[in-house]
């Protein structure tokens, strides 16, 4: 395993989207997942029953112990549901991982429709955590509620992604997935100008915990010390082959193929055990 990467937000029990994507797609794209959970979600592919806040000091120590010994390369913020949450998760990065890369996806809304993060959160994001990240991966409409900017296409978002740098963030990649049309377009927004990622949309169902998936794949290549672009890059192509090959499971709207990079490796690759043999280092219970 090459890469390290801190997540920090929500449990999904569906394990389409929150700490179960985001731990799935680091483990398939290579790295290493640690993880601190923020809330339990009572959710589904069909939507959100409840949201269960951690109290801000155990997400506090959650981080300080990943911190202190597995360490981290890169670090996540998902989704932090309460502001008293995001202060605290401020106050550790600064206190305990000040130069570590932060990757902040601002989840405000679920794939469903419905809220997950109090009224307050968006202040929070631009005064505490927007200034520290490396890059902030906000979609359309979170982009535009964060900006203020009305977003209808490509200028918008990059308008947006330019606001996002003004608050203090090294780049911004705004995803195009929401806004109409038969191609996706994300703007990848940096201090040297804007890069248009264009790809055809795929026709599906399956956008279960996409916003998770592509910050945490963005996440674990700054981990693994690829230029920002490549970063994105690589974790756009990653997502849209999760879609593309998505199982097809839930009523709503179902999750991806996290695990389609394991599927397609080579079978020379893949450790084997004989029928009826344990490998060597397997316990018995």
């Amino acid at each position: 395993m090459k890469g390290r990467v801190l997540i920090i937000a929500g449990s999904d029990p569906s394990g389409g989207a929150g700490v179960q994507a985001d731990i799935k797609t680091v483990t398939a794209l290579g790295g290493y997942a640690a993880a601190a959970i923020t809330a339990l979600t009572v959710q589904n592919t069909m939507g959100v029953s409840s949201v269960h806040p951690v109290s801000p000091e155990i997400i506090r120590d959650q981080i300080a112990a990943a911190l202190e010994d597995i360490g981290a390369d890169a670090i996540k913020i998902g989704m932090i549901g309460e502001t008293a949450a995001g202060a605290a998760i401020a106050d550790a990065l600064l206190e305990l991982a000040p130069t570590i890369p932060l990757v902040l996806d601002p989840v405000l809304v679920a794939t469903s429709g419905d809220a997950l993060a109090d009224a307050a959160v968006p202040s929070l994001l631009l005064e505490r955590l927007v200034p520290i990240s490396a890059v902030v991966t906000p979609n359309a409409d979170e982009a535009a509620r964060l900006s203020g900017v009305a977003i209808k296409n490509a200028d918008d978002m990059a308008a947006a992604g330019a606001a996002l740098l003004r608050r203090g963030a090294t780049a911004a990649l705004v995803k195009g997935g929401h806004l109409e049309g038969e191609i996706v377009e994300d703007a990848l927004v940096t201090l040297e100008g804007v890069r248009l990622f264009k790809n055809p949309r795929i026709a599906t169902t399956s956008t279960h915990g996409t916003g998770c998936t592509l910050a945490s794949a963005i996440a674990v290549g700054i981990a693994q010390k690829m230029p920002l672009a490549a970063a994105v890059e690589r974790a756009i192509a990653y997502v849209r082959e999760a879609i593309r090959t998505a199982p097809g499971f839930g009523e709503g709207s179902g999750p991806l193929n996290h695990a389609w990079t394991i599927d397609e490796a080579p079978t020379a690759n893949r450790p084997e055990t004989p029928t009826g043999e344990r490998p060597r280092n397997a316990k018995r219970k």
